[in-house]
């Protein structure tokens, strides 16, 4: 993520469990060193101690709710984990924090197009829609996904954070990973 809250393009796409493999720091842009350094020691963590992992994660948002990377890390591992109920409430904490720091309403139904793809706090909202649409799917509520699926068709036509991906999971060309 850098200052404004954009993540990382070369950091969007890999899976966690690609971007907890890495030896190498997770470059989650500019966020204060403490922060940093819980969510560097969160991603190493996770390898070998999932609970340490998710416990330094919410330290972090203890400590600044408003650095979304920390709202990232935890839908992402939850999501993993199969913790759909803890990884769905993330994704809701962080997409309202990022539609209050883009000056957008809270509730994403009531999201305008842009006439382009915003960055920062905005882009961060439209990736994590995206993650809500994808636990939902996880969650067998293809209704609510395809709601947001639907939304985000409008707000991103080019499909630019990725939703086509988990359009084609609800449409059932593509399996879902478990």
């Amino acid at each position: 993520m850098n200052k404004s809250g954009q993540p990382a393009r070369e950091r969007l796409n890999p899976p966690m469990a690609d971007m907890l493999s890495e030896p190498e720091a997770i470059n989650f842009g500019e966020l204060p060193e403490t922060i940093n350094a819980l969510l560097q020691q969160g991603v190493a963590a996770y390898r070998h101690d999932r609970s340490r992992a998710d416990r330094l994660f919410r330290q972090a948002l203890a400590l600044a709710p408003t650095q979304l990377p920390i709202y990232f890390c935890l839908y992402k591992i939850h999501t993993y984990q199969g913790n759909l109920d803890e990884a769905q409430t993330a994704a809701e904490n962080g997409l309202r924090e990022a539609a209050r720091q883009a000056g957008w309403a809270s509730d994403w139904r009531e999201w305008r197009p842009q006439p382009m793809l915003p960055d920062g706090a905005g882009r961060f909202a439209l990736y994590t829609l995206k993650a809500l649409a994808f636990i939902h799917l996880r969650r067998d509520n293809p209704n609510q996904a395809n709601q947001i699926l639907d939304r985000l068709r409008q707000l991103d036509p080019a499909g630019a954070v990725g939703w086509p991906v988990v359009a084609a999971l609800a449409e059932g060309s593509v399996e879902a990973p478990r």
